[in-house]
């Protein structure tokens, strides 16, 4: 799944479900203008794909690879078998699906109530989580898209925690110094998203 790849378009018919390994896909709100802001991510603890086996078909959101690696494909008629069996795996989908709910309702709160420089400690320390070392492949134009924002916020943002010795950006690679000045210097909303999913997908959840 490679850097900025394309998984599903808005209002496209999904045919297939992902499972992301080392990868991460942002799933994006796309405006009519082209404009557009995310709305989660997802990494080795989800899927990409919920509107499928929820009944929906197709979602309004489009699903980028926000960070370049493997991930699993599954035909989507496969899964729809699987999780209107019954069984146990569609009460861990109905559990993630409820995790990723809470993911999305405090992004669009924290994207209307927080700085910018608390949002982009939020979307750090949320792909971190999912990522196996302390460094992001990712450019200030992709986080900015990301984000919602111009380019020379995430810029002046950046620079701040950069000059404060949380992170180190060069080159389009973001590497992470200091985990726990960015846990401190986040709103939030990290935490409640991170609790919420440690609750409903621990390690070794019971299905």
């Amino acid at each position: 799944m490679s850097l900025g790849a394309v998984v599903y378009e808005s209002g496209a018919t999904l045919s297939h479900v992902y499972f992301p390994s080392t990868s991460i896909v942002s799933l994006l709100y796309v405006m009519k203008n082209g404009a557009s802001a995310e709305i989660a991510v997802v990494g080795k603890e989800g899927i990409v794909g919920v509107s499928l086996f929820m009944g929906g078909d197709s979602t309004p959101s489009r699903g980028v690879v926000q960070s370049a690696g493997k991930g699993f494909r599954l035909a989507g008629q496969v899964m729809k078998d699987e999780f209107g069996s019954g069984g146990p795996v569609l009460h861990l989908l109905l559990r993630y699906t409820q995790a990723l709910i809470t993911q999305m309702s405090q992004t669009a709160v924290c994207n209307r109530h927080h700085s910018l420089n608390q949002q982009l400690c939020r979307w750090l320390l949320l792909s971190l989580d999912r990522l196996q070392g302390n460094e992001l492949v990712m450019t200030q134009d992709l986080i900015a898209n990301m984000l919602g924002v111009h380019r020379g916020g995430v810029t002046e943002s950046a620079l701040e925690l950069q000059n404060a010795g949380l992170i180190r950006y060069k080159r389009g690679r973001i590497t992470v110094l200091d985990r726990n000045g960015l846990e401190k210097r986040s709103c939030e909303c990290y935490a409640v998203v991170k609790k919420e999913y440690d609750r409903l997908l621990p390690p070794t959840v019971a299905v």
